[in-house]
């Protein structure tokens, strides 16, 4: 009997299904033919749908009423009636609310809500529904707006069962509310009547038994649940514990096999995080999951509840299904049986640890005086993780092992093995006569570039290992690849893009040869292609004539574009370019960010709507920022690269290393002994190797981490790959672009700084050695004369001189101390975290959630400067 209780208690904490409310439904029903609350002045005031009888589309606002929490931990409810009579589909949640002010957000769906009033209590007096409660929406931590897939949505309204949407804010931290301010915090729900094809749900995995020990190294909840609904297909899930879990597993098993359907360390940002792996789960499956938990460091037996103190073992799958056969929400809180967990992969037991500092506490210290105003901060709960410390990149100069031969080199990529790829120009360069004032390129009659302009290297040996791509090319810009090594390229001389395979053979070409165009079949000097994975469909930037992001179907068929020129004055806006460079797309949030070189910031955007969604500038970029780059480790991390200033001496250039969540600028590095001098494109590796072609230089920088680059003494001078058949006295000029020609006199500064290649060997380590002891020798010598004639002068004692020659030994001490005590980066961005908050849609907490507290780095954070006025001409390349 007390287990039967204890069951319909937890029912009661993760539904919040209180019936302390008994309006009649007639009462509740006629809410929805009154006026609109009386809201202050900063909140919305229509709370009805904005229905538009030529367009099947409208909005619905889910907007708190103005309220003022007096208490942290509050949680608030409101609620708005959909649309009655038909069934309508939410397709996209659009949230109005900042970290600082809500602490998160949940939409359930209702058939009734708790009560009538304007919005109430939903933590302690009432709950959210009289019926039950059906999630549909959660938001966190200034997480961007979720979109569903195609053709997928939320279906509402009609005979649905869910007549209401309730809107629950939790209020975690009120200090906030310091001046008594009114909160609107809420979700714009973009819908349509359209009926859409598939319909969205929620199912949810859950643990009601668990105990963990106190001290228990190791303890495993697990829940298994034979499917028997038509099939559904998991795209999104988000895991949920507290404070002692480790990892949470989803897996599905069919004929023997378990199939992963996310895996997450339920410490970071409790989010929705996208499958990676299309699947479907059908009649006949079993759906499991494996949360991992710790009793280390409780003296008490923990066990499932809903306090902070209590743990939980929760995964969501969100699941579209054919509408015919939806249901938006369904469970399984069944115990797995030991035999059947025996065969669980081994990655669902590996702990993803979560550094001590990021640990979650609660709310008092239980050392505040009585009658102290004692203002509560937000507990540190579910916060980012801090995973590998960044590691302070140092140029491999050892590198390569052998000398090649490259023209320009303007592109840079890897493979699925890690192996380096390098697109260059041969002996072409791009100078102030590749182009005339349309655009066309001029020197067509000498052909194409007849070496091969695409070369793959093994990392470490430099060997040659593929070769392709002669009789191709006249200006080679960007490279890519896709998930099965296919070669992406752009050629600026061309206006063409190019898909290749691995030997060379053409699968598509797009654009038409020398013919530079601004419409679907056209492109203007291309600059770089970018390819999801998941669906196939890949980004093209074009580029220097045309400012805009061109989306494509894998067969190459034009699906959209955005994006426009920005003006030479003023603050470049959103989605406007001038030369966006480089693309990266970062898979795990379907997001495509680009390298917006002349406004020097890195933007990005929802790859499949081509929605803006922040823009990422530092002063450290300075006026040019050629290319970016993006990597999973570390939670994700951008690569940067930016270029020299146009008009005056501008900031360093110099390589980048950016959180990719927070846009924090973790570590600068540039090459130890020459310095960049166009870098144009910038590679990384999932193990922390970063190249960086540069098309001036004619060679690829390689950096390594400083803890597996070789001491200095022993490396040999130079850059990367050093010059081809080009003389090496040959300038290399930046081609000028309509409308945007650099004045005579630049031009002529840019002249006087071309940089003449100088060849270089390596240094005897035995003369190197000599160099450097000489030096001290003397100065010892000269120190022990001194004092030898010191002694002859005023007779010093055997004692004092040798306190005076050990003193000696002092100052050469002290001179090694101080040269050992330089600003060592390493360990400075060593000490500057970066955060992991990849995912589908970074989503929120359960009522009882507590999240870390302001020392967190947030989008928020991210520091956004003002570009500086543009000077009239830009450079090519």
């Amino acid at each position: 009997m007390a287990g039967f209780i204890n069951k319909l208690l937890l029912v009661f904490l993760i539904l919040q299904n209180n019936c302390m409310s008994h309006e009649s439904t007639l009462s509740l029903l006629k809410r929805y033919q009154q006026s609109p609350w009386a809201l202050p002045s900063n909140c919305p005031k229509n709370r009805h749908p904005e229905i538009s009888p030529n367009s099947p589309n409208f909005k619905l606002e889910v907007r708190m009423p103005g309220v003022t929490p007096l208490m942290s931990d509050s949680y608030f409810c409101t609620v708005v009636p959909v649309p009655p009579g038909q069934k309508s589909y939410i397709v996209d949640f659009k949230p109005h609310a900042s970290m600082d002010t809500a602490h998160h957000m949940l939409l359930f769906g209702c058939s009734m809500p708790a009560t009538n009033e304007d919005y109430w209590d939903c933590g302690s007096r009432y709950g959210t529904c009289l019926d039950e409660a059906k999630i549909m929406y959660a938001w966190a931590r200034n997480a961007p707006p979720t979109i569903l897939p195609a053709d997928v949505g939320f279906r509402v309204g009609g005979n649905t069962d869910i007549n209401y949407i309730v809107l629950q804010v939790h209020y975690g931290d009120i200090t906030a509310f310091r001046d008594n301010h009114n909160d609107c915090s809420g979700v714009t729900l973009q819908m349509t009547f359209l009926q859409q094809p598939l319909v969205a749900g929620i199912y949810l995995l859950m643990s009601e038994d668990t105990v963990i020990p106190p001290g228990e190294k190791v303890i495993n909840a697990d829940i298994a649940c034979l499917y028997k609904q038509a099939a559904i297909h998991p795209f999104a899930f988000r895991t949920h514990t507290h404070q002692l879990g480790q990892v949470v597993s989803g897996y599905r098993i069919r004929d023997g096999k378990w199939t992963l359907i996310g895996r997450q360390n339920p410490q970071l940002p409790q989010a929705f995080y996208r499958v990676e792996n299309p699947m479907d789960i059908k009649y006949g499956d079993t759906i499991t999951a494996r949360c991992v938990f710790t009793g280390k460091g409780r003296t008490t037996v923990t066990r499932i509840g809903g306090t902070s103190k209590d743990e939980m073992c929760n995964l969501y799958i969100m699941y579209y299904m054919e509408a015919k056969h939806a249901k938006p929400y369904m469970y399984c809180m069944q115990e797995g049986s030991p035999e059947l967990f025996k065969h669980i992969p081994p990655e669902a037991n590996i702990p993803i640890l979560v550094s001590p500092d990021m640990a979650m506490h609660g709310h008092h210290t239980g050392k505040e005086q009585p009658g102290e105003n004692v203002i509560l901060q937000q507990p540190k709960r579910e916060e980012e993780v801090v995973l590998d410390q960044v590691s302070h990149l140092e140029e491999a100069i050892d590198w390569p092992g052998e000398k090649l031969k490259l023209g320009q080199v303007s592109g840079v990529a890897l493979d699925s093995k890690d192996s380096l790829i390098i697109f260059h120009r041969g002996n072409h360069v791009w100078d102030e006569n590749s182009f005339d004032q349309k655009h066309i390129y001029q020197p067509q009659g000498i052909g194409p570039i007849q070496y091969n302009t695409i070369l793959t290297l093994d990392p470490v040996s430099v060997k040659v290992l593929n070769a392709v791509g002669a009789n191709i090319f006249y200006l080679p810009h960007g490279i890519s690849t896709d998930k099965d090594d296919n070669f992406w390229v752009t050629d600026v001389a061309l206006h063409q893009v190019f898909k290749l395979k691995p030997n060379g053979d053409y699968l598509l070409v797009l654009g038409q040869a020398f013919e530079p165009g601004s419409d679907s079949n056209h492109f203007c000097q291309p600059t770089d292609v970018a390819v999801d994975p998941a669906s196939g469909n890949f980004y093209v930037s074009d580029g220097y004539c045309n400012s805009r992001i061109i989306q494509f179907s894998p067969e190459g068929k034009f699906i959209m574009q955005w994006g426009e020129e920005s003006s030479l004055s003023g603050i470049p806006k959103p989605s406007q370019f001038f030369i966006p460079h480089s693309l990266t797309f970062v898979p795990v949030l379907g997001q495509l960010c680009v390298a917006d070189r002349e406004n020097g910031r890195i933007q990005c955007f929802i790859a499949q709507s081509g929605q803006f969604l922040r823009e990422i500038q530092h002063p450290e970029f300075g006026e040019r920022l050629f290319a970016v780059s993006y990597t999973t480790d570390n939670g994700g991390q951008l690569y940067a690269v930016n270029g020299e200033a146009l008009v005056g001496k501008g900031v360093p250039v110099q390589g980048f290393i950016l959180n990719f969540t927070t846009g924090e600028l973790l570590d600068i590095f540039k090459p130890a002994k020459q310095n960049f001098m166009m870098p144009h494109d910038i590679v990384a590796a999932n193990d922390k190797t970063v190249y960086v072609g540069d098309v001036q230089a004619t060679t690829v920088w390689k950096f390594v981490p400083a803890e597996k680059a070789e001491h200095r003494s022993v490396k040999k001078a130079g850059p990367g790959i050093e010059m081809h058949e080009i003389d090496a006295t040959e300038t290399f000029l930046e081609a000028a672009i309509e409308g945007k020609m650099r004045s005579p006199d630049v031009l002529e500064k840019h002249k006087s700084k071309s940089v003449l290649k100088q060849s270089s060997t390596a240094v005897s380590p035995v003369l190197i050695t000599l160099l450097l002891i000489i030096p001290v020798v003397m100065l010892v010598g000269i120190g022990v004369f001194i004092h030898w004639r010191k002694g002859k002068m005023y007779g010093e004692d055997p004692d004092s001189k040798l306190e005076s020659i050990q003193s000696s030994g002092g100052i050469l001490g002290r001179l090694r101390g101080k040269s050992s005590r330089g600003l060592n980066l390493g360990n400075f961005f060593a000490s500057h975290r970066g955060y992991s908050r990849k995912g589908f849609d970074r989503l929120s907490t359960e009522g009882s959630d507590q999240e870390k507290d302001d020392e967190e780095g947030t989008d928020s954070e991210t520091e956004e400067y003002s570009a500086p006025p543009l000077p009239p001409t830009t450079s090519s390349s």
